[in-house]
């Protein structure tokens, strides 16, 4: 029998299909996983039978379709005000996860530190350890999870290579502020570190907030991998595309790994994003009050429960308090009221080294509005 050493000996299956797993089981309305009950816009999913059909089904160009990239260039643009080359700096990739890796594998090398933010996303940390680095874990603040941005620096050793960011952040549902990319700036350049963000929930921000990209810091832009997803944009999670900016400099070593690990994302997926925004290219601009909308129905509907809940400033994702219900552990919690409450859910605390929040469940409220007032009926009666 082969004996065989595991490179991620602290990763099994992920938390989000264990849960999706209970709620199916139990017939559960399934809050757990981060996708949408509802379908992407008629236009886009016209322009991919389209794309298909016309014959758009070989290998795309390493970097992805010319035509994608330069619609990015014009979005980012449009949206954050900043000029792109769509050429040397966008890298259209098979999911942003699949963009972190690459852009992780191409900087880490063995024995260089990277800093995450508690909590932060399950890739961040296997991604590291498979480049042989070394994460090294600094809870965001209690107060609302921001960035405590002492911690943040006292964890800089001469050994840190790179920090990763996430705003909005997945799964409190925080965003940064102009403060914060300020001090990220000014971090990032006193000890000449790359930066990671995280930036693929960047159209689901609410209550008058603006997204703060690192593309907008020029100090950010020019040592930074902005990573953005079209499955959060589009509501097609199971598309799996995304894309990548960077300066020409990072983008080449990025994509020296992209192309040994995916090589291209699926090219009648690129055509018809491209299509789409050609077509309609402020439709990412309508999500913020679409998704507001759902996040207050889930508020209001909650009013009557006994969970304590800060409005979500971003994502589609909210999360609940339920320290005045239980003390149980949020693990355990989520599991339970999958089986016995009929409702799932995510803890937070699986996102993190150290758990410092343990009485914290996250919903996600990108389903039906009749879905959500059904949930929230059955959470009110905890």
């Amino acid at each position: 029998m082969v004996t065989l050493q595991t490179k991620l000996p602290k990763v099994g299956t992920t938390i989000f299909t264990r849960m999706s797993a209970m709620a199916a089981e139990h017939n559960a309305i399934n809050l757990s996983q981060g996708f949408p009950d509802f379908e992407a816009p008629l236009g886009l999913r016209e322009a991919l039978a389209r794309a298909t059909m016309e014959g758009h089904n070989q290998y795309a160009p390493m970097a992805g379709l010319p035509a994608l990239r330069e619609q990015l260039a014009h979005q980012l643009q449009l949206t954050r005000g900043v000029s792109v080359n769509p050429d040397t700096e966008i890298t259209v990739v098979p999911g942003a996860t699949e963009g972190i890796y690459c852009a992780v594998m191409a900087c880490v090398k063995p024995g260089d530190e990277v800093i995450v933010l508690d909590p932060c996303y399950d890739s961040y940390e296997p991604s590291i350890e498979l480049a042989g680095g070394v994460a090294i874990h600094v809870p965001l603040g209690n107060d609302g999870f921001s960035p405590d941005w002492q911690k943040i620096r006292d964890a800089v050793t001469p050994r840190t290579r790179m920090i990763m960011v996430n705003t909005p952040h997945n799964p409190t549902g925080s965003t940064f502020t102009p403060a914060d990319m300020d001090e990220l700036q000014a971090l990032a350049e006193e000890h000449d570190l790359l930066v990671s963000s995280d930036e693929v929930y960047e159209h689901l921000i609410y209550d008058g907030r603006q997204h703060c990209s690192v593309l907008q810091w020029e100090g950010l832009r020019q040592r930074s991998f902005a990573h953005y997803s079209f499955g959060k944009t589009f509501s097609v999670t199971g598309w799996k595309t995304g894309y990548c900016v960077a300066p020409p400099a990072l983008t080449a070593e990025m994509r020296k790994v992209h192309q040994f690990v995916a090589f291209v994302a699926v090219t009648p997926v690129q055509q018809a994003i491209a299509d789409f925004l050609a077509a309609e290219p402020g439709y990412p601009q309508t999500l913020a009050s679409f998704y507001q909308a759902k996040r207050d129905l889930f508020y209001n509907a909650l009013a009557d429960s006994r969970f304590k809940i800060t409005p979500s400033g971003g994502t589609y994702f909210q999360l609940l308090d339920y320290s005045a219900i239980t003390d149980t552990p949020d693990y355990e919690l989520c599991e339970q009221w999958t089986r016995d409450v009929g409702v799932a859910s995510i803890p937070i605390s699986i996102f993190s080294e150290q758990p410092q929040a343990q009485h914290y469940l996250r919903f996600c409220f990108a389903k039906s509005d009749e879905v959500l007032l059904q949930a929230a009926e059955i959470l009110c009666k905890i």
